[in-house]
């Protein structure tokens, strides 16, 4: 796995976007410099992210999203789980 995410993720088991592997790594998104914990899709080419719109539902049952236009920079809180240098050389640094 490399270090960059994906260009566009989406945590919709049902969209095409949806890649489990690299969403159990934890993906963070920042919005315009400003961390977003609510982020159900992204597109970092496109420059836009989906969030909840509140508790509201549509009519199958899933959450209601809104599309945000702005810069877009998501990181993997977690390292990969073949990446042993890169957690190593943290743990000499105490």
């Amino acid at each position: 796995m490399t270090d960059t995410p994906p260009d566009r993720l989406s945590l919709d088991p049902r969209s095409p976007y949806f890649k489990e592997e690299l969403l159990r790594r934890g993906v963070g998104i920042r919005f315009n410099n400003v961390e977003k914990t609510n982020v159900e899709e992204y597109s970092v080419s496109e420059g836009w992210i989906k969030v909840a719109a509140g508790k509201s539902r549509d009519r199958f049952g899933q959450p209601m999203t809104i599309k945000l236009k702005g810069t877009v920079e998501p990181y993997y809180e977690r390292a990969a789980e073949g990446d042993s240098e890169a957690s190593d050389e943290g743990a000499d640094d105490k």
